[in-house]
C-alpha cells in the first residue's frame, strides 16, 4: 500500500469540489455549500492564488485532501498555515492519511519559517478532536470564532446600520 501526498494539480478543480462536497455532507453541512466547481478553480489556480490544497492519494487513487492559506501571527510576527478543510474519505480513514497530511503541513510551516498550523473542528466531532490531541494539537477553548457574512456583512460594510 502507498500513500503519496501533493500539490492539487489546475485540471482537478472538479475533483476537489467533489471532496469539499463530501466534507459538507460528513459534516452535516451539505446545505451550506454556496461554491462552484469554477469558484474553487479560480481560488486554487487563479491570477494571484491564496488558497491551496494537497491531495492525498492511496494507490494511486484520492484519499483525501487538506485545503489551507498563509495567515499572520502579529504576536509571533510570522506567518502560519490555517487549515481551512481536512478531510479523508471514511473507507479510507485508519490508515495514518489524515496524520500525514497534517504532519505534510507541519512540514511546509518548518521549510518556511512559520510558526503554527491552526484549524478549526467542530465541538461535536468527538473522533477528530481526540485524533488532534493524539497529534499534539492544543484545543483553544478560551477563543470563540466570529463570522459575519450574508445581510450582517452588507450592513456592517455600510456602516453597521
Amino acid at each position: 500500500m502507498s500513500l503519496t501526498i501533493r500539490r492539487a494539480r489546475p485540471n482537478e478543480a472538479g475533483l476537489v469540489f467533489a471532496l469539499v462536497r463530501e466534507l459538507a455532507d460528513y459534516e452535516k453541512l451539505a446545505h451550506e455549500v454556496r461554491a462552484s466547481e469554477a469558484d474553487i478553480a479560480e481560488a486554487l489556480f487563479g491570477a494571484n492564488p491564496r488558497l491551496f490544497c494537497d491531495i492525498a492519494e492511496w494507490n494511486g487513487e484520492p484519499a483525501g485532501f487538506a485545503v489551507w492559506f498563509v495567515n499572520f501571527s502579529t504576536f509571533s510576527g510570522r506567518h502560519g498555515i490555517y487549515l481551512e478543510d481536512l478531510f479523508v474519505r471514511p473507507a479510507l480513514r485508519g490508515k495514518g492519511i489524515g496524520k500525514a497530511l497534517l504532519a505534510h503541513l507541519a512540514k511546509e510551516c518548518l521549510a518556511n519559517g512559520w510558526s503554527r498550523l491552526q484549524w478549526a473542528v467542530l465541538d461535536w466531532n468527538a473522533p477528530s478532536i481526540a485524533f488532534y490531541k493524539s497529534l499534539g494539537a492544543e484545543l483553544m477553548d478560551e477563543w470563540t470564532i466570529c463570522r459575519v457574512s450574508g445581510p450582517a456583512l452588507d450592513a456592517l460594510a455600510d456602516g453597521g446600520r
